[in-house]
């Protein structure tokens, strides 16, 4: 006992098992003079369950019961009142001890700065007059416990690990599960309802285990799926999607029992070229499959991880990629389908599905995750120039005859709408757009305006506004984008350049 004040030491105890605590967390206990743990009303302190093997006779024994675990209660200042209330006649307590020169320990499980409830005490009384020194020792948390249990890895090469609180909204905690690679959820028990729920929608509930009790009697480990209620201390684990299990599974562990399952064709879209417009959700899809099938152009886009196969081949064999898409799925794995832009706008998802319109693949599954279109991305660019009524349309003629595309390009300047144009020429393909141009002029006035749109979203982006007069065909390639605008649509000059925009009003 020291007479110039006392000692504060948080000690993480682990998540249960008195076997998990660190040497300097069994000799700090041993050495204190009071011993602080929590408990729930009423309840015993898993925490001192933990450290008791190095405790011992003559210590001086704190116990801070919550005066409340949920949000029910009859406090004035309600739940968060009433725990306000608690920890400052707990620091009050403790610092008694301390002025007395008396060395306190307080127990916290798993570690004293995740989701502790030393941390409260911690700011107010590190730099309490009667505190000779503060210092934590780190436990080992119920995060990475959890894993160990499994043998399945958290996190692997530079996937995103995220921690979570089951007590988030169910829409917040929905979306942050989609936008990571892996999670672990806390805080679970009455909050599993919602848990479960939010683990659905965001489409990782297949691949969580829930893992109660760590290092306590009663253990378990269960894939969450089949999960209708949990503990207070229990965590959600969605591990890492890398295919294979940790050689080092026991027998008896889920990850010992993890299979392939059911295949799955998965048709994706990366957006126009920017990384930054490949959506959370095709991330987490790439991430998760794998096999990845596509036109070599966009699958070299994909970053490369480990174990993922890559399929890829040129883009005039739409058919023959999607029937071997759904050849592998059919055979248990995991494959995403690689489009540009979005894959229901010219491009695979069509292809998938008209080649799984067939008795080999009907069964198998087929899924279409949007992404942004090159279309939306170039209208970005200059304004808002499909902000009414608008066509699309492909100038190829390798699935399509001229004379159909011809008379749909008369439909369109007809209907007097804005209208984006898709593969409009390439190196041999050259005489349509100059058709185009001639086709829109017998409908419309040459000061219509053209946004011309050369690989939009990369390093050799280039945008230029002009009109069907001022149009001039040649600059047109396989990289580029038209938006042909209609009588409504109006430029004018900003401070950053030209702003284009089909009014949403007529007459």
């Amino acid at each position: 006992m020291a007479a110039n004040g006392g000692s504060l030491t948080g000690v993480g105890v682990g998540p249960g098992d008195p076997d998990l605590l660190t040497v300097a967390a069994t000799r700090a206990i041993g050495s204190a003079d009071v011993v602080v743990y929590h408990a729930k009303p009423g309840g015993a302190s898993a925490a001192r369950a933990a450290a008791e093997p190095y405790m011992h006779d003559g210590q001086i024994h704190e116990l801070l019961s919550y005066p409340v675990t949920t949000g029910n209660t009859t406090h004035p200042g309600g739940y968060t009142g009433a725990l306000a209330e608690f920890y400052v006649e707990a620091a009050q307590r403790l610092a008694v001890h301390l002025d007395a020169g008396r060395d306190v320990v307080v127990l916290a499980l798993g570690d004293p700065m995740l989701y502790s409830s030393y941390q409260h005490l911690h700011r107010v009384l590190a730099d309490h007059p009667g505190t000779r020194r503060a210092r934590i020792i780190p436990g080992v948390t119920s995060i990475t416990a959890a894993a160990d249990v499994l043998a399945r890895p958290l996190a692997e090469d530079d996937e995103i690990l995220t921690i979570l609180p089951g007590t988030l909204d169910e829409g917040e905690l929905s979306r942050r599960l989609r936008d990571t690679d892996t999670a672990v959820v806390m805080k679970l028990g009455r909050t599993w309802p919602k848990v479960r729920r939010a683990l659905d929608r965001a489409g990782v509930l297949d691949r969580t285990y829930v893992v109660s009790r760590i290092g306590m009697e009663g253990q378990n480990a269960l894939p969450a799926a089949e999960v209708t209620e949990v503990p207070y201390f229990a965590v959600a684990v969605v591990p890492s999607h890398r295919e294979g299990v940790c050689a080092a599974a026991a027998p008896d562990s889920p990850a010992a029992d993890v299979t392939r399952g059911e295949g799955e064709v998965v048709v994706v879209g990366l957006g126009p070229g920017d990384a930054g417009w490949t959506t959370p959700e095709v991330s987490r899809e790439l991430q998760l499959a794998g096999d990845l099938v596509g036109y070599s152009t966009y699958i070299n886009r994909v970053p490369e991880r480990p174990g993922q196969r890559r399929h890829l081949s040129d883009n005039k064999v739409e058919a023959e990629r999607a029937a071997m898409a759904l050849d592998l799925a059919a055979r248990g794995r995991r494959v995403a389908v690689v489009s540009s832009g979005d894959p229901g706008v010219f491009a695979m998802a069509a292809a998938v599905l008209e080649t799984a319109d067939d008795d080999a693949w009907r069964d198998v599954s087929v899924r279409v995750v949007p992404g942004m279109t090159a279309a939306q991305a170039v209208s970005s660019r200059v304004g808002a120039p499909l902000g009414h009524d608008f066509g699309m349309i492909s100038l190829s003629d390798r699935l399509k005859s001229w004379d159909v595309i011809a008379r749909r390009i008369h439909a369109l300047a007809g209907a007097d709408m804005a209208f984006a144009v898709y593969n409009p020429a390439s190196r041999t393909r050259r005489r349509q757009v100059a058709e185009l141009r001639d086709i829109v002029l017998e409908h419309q006035d040459p000061d219509t305006p053209v946004i011309v749109a050369r690989a939009v979203g990369s390093d050799q982006e280039s945008v230029t506004v002009t009109t069907l007069a001022g149009f001039d065909p040649e600059v047109v390639d396989m990289r580029t984008m038209l938006i042909i605008g209609a009588s409504t649509t109006r430029v004018y000059q900003g401070p950053n350049g030209p702003r284009v925009f089909t009014s949403r009003r007529y007459g």
